[in-house]
Formats: structure tokens, C-alpha cells, sequence
């Protein structure tokens, strides 16, 4: 895709999220735009560097590392890993410059590792609790249910891992409505529970960023309709 037609896009999807911040009657800058450049050249992702973007999303660890190695002169990219994450890709994972967030914390396994490899590396790491929150076998997550018991055990045993709020995925078909609002919902009782601020719920894509907003979320996560459709 052209640089030009990248901006361009970038610009109507930012007007997107604007328009259903103030039909949610939310503030200005309540809602943060991750550009997800999965499966795109790091050229779209330079065109929307340009234009003032700075929060980039990948699903897999390997080419979120090459990516990154690409833009390597970008010292102000933010980097968030939103695939589902192996326990054998934590120690390359970590090892990325500019990663600020995990998004596809799931399970205690995959707390554990992490712990290790930051405890070793001295740092920390920003994360999400990945909530499945719909029946489809497809996708990947703690179900509601579980949420509780994976924040205890990262309280309990991974000091160096921080969980700032919730991440899901809308229903392939359908209206997300319900299950937007199960998992805002669930984020609000969390916060109440653990005295967490936990202040980020990731939800909305290209399709259901609109309902995402309605419903609280304060990240959405954006490919197409930025970077057009994925080879």
C-alpha cells in the first residue's frame, strides 16, 4: 500500500475512534489506537510512523523481532505482543526492543516462564489477562471464571510481571455488544475485588471499534482498516 493511502486511512480510522469517544459521552484521549501491522512491511508501518503513530501491535514473536530490527532508527516505537504467546517464545519475546505490553497473558505456565526470564534480565513487564469470552474453539484465553485464579498466582509468584487491566476479542459474527460488556463488566469487579487499578481494557478492531468504545474499552487494536487486508 501506498504511504500516502496509509496515512490517509490512519487519519479516518482516528476520526472513527473521536466520533465514538464523544457518542459514549468520553473524554478526549480516553481511548489509545494500537496499529496492528501483522502480516504488513515495515514500510506501512514507517507511513504511519510519519503521521504520528507510535503504538504497533504484532501476533508472532518472530516477526515482531525482525520488525523491530527493521526499524531499528525508530527509538520511540512502542511494541505490544497481541498473538497467543508459546512458553518457549518468552526468552525471545523479552529480548525485543521497545515491547511494552503483552496482551495474551493466559496461563500461570506462561507466567512462570516469563518470571524467570525477567528476574534473570532485572526488568519488568506490562501484561494483560487474555479473556475468551465467547464459544468459539478457536480462540485463546482464560475463560471469565478463571481470571481470578491466574491475577492471584501472579501476585502471589511473578513480582516482575505487572497486569494492567484485560484484553478480548469480539465474536467472529454477530454483535459484540454482549460480550464487550461481559468483560468491562468483569474488569469493573476485579478492580473492586483487588484494590488493582488495572486501567486498560483492550478491546475492538477494525469492525467493532465503535462498540468497543461504547463499552469501555480504552485500547483498540487496529489492522485493516489501516493497513488494508493481510497477504
Amino acid at each position: 500500500m501506498e504511504r500516502s493511502e496509509v496515512m490517509q486511512r490512519l487519519a479516518i480510522v482516528r476520526a472513527r475512534i473521536e466520533a465514538a469517544m464523544v457518542a459514549a459521552g468520553r473524554g478526549d484521549g480516553a481511548v489509545e489506537l494500537l496499529a496492528v501491522s501483522k502480516f504488513h512491511p515495515a514500510s506501512s508501518m514507517r507511513a504511519a510512523y510519519d503521521a504520528g503513530q507510535r503504538a504497533f501491535g504484532e501476533s508472532r514473536v518472530q516477526e515482531l523481532a525482525q520488525k523491530a530490527r527493521e526499524v531499528a532508527d525508530l527509538a520511540d516505537v512502542q511494541w505490544h505482543m497481541i498473538g497467543s504467546l508459546q512458553t518457549n517464545k518468552a526468552k525471545e519475546l523479552l529480548g525485543v526492543p521497545g515491547l511494552v505490553m503483552l496482551h495474551t497473558l493466559d496461563r500461570a505456565g506462561l507466567a512462570d516462564e516469563l518470571q524467570k526470564e525477567l528476574s534473570e534480565r532485572g526488568t519488568k513487564l506490562r501484561a494483560l489477562v487474555q479473556v475468551h469470552a465467547t464459544e468459539e474453539t478457536t480462540k485463546h484465553g482464560c475463560r471469565p471464571n478463571q481470571v481470578r485464579a491466574l491475577l492471584a498466582h501472579v501476585g502471589a509468584k511473578c513480582p516482575s510481571i505487572a497486569v494492567e487491566g484485560l484484553m478480548a476479542m469480539g465474536p467472529l459474527e454477530g454483535d459484540p455488544a454482549s460480550t464487550f460488556s461481559v468483560v468491562h463488566a468483569l474488569l469493573h469487579e476485579l478492580r473492586t475485588e483487588t484494590g488493582l487499578p488495572l486501567p486498560v481494557l483492550s478491546l475492538g478492531m477494525s469492525g467493532d471499534l465503535e462498540s468497543a468504545v461504547l463499552h469501555g474499552s480504552t485500547m483498540v487494536r487496529v489492522g485493516t482498516d489501516i493497513f488494508g487486508a493481510r497477504a
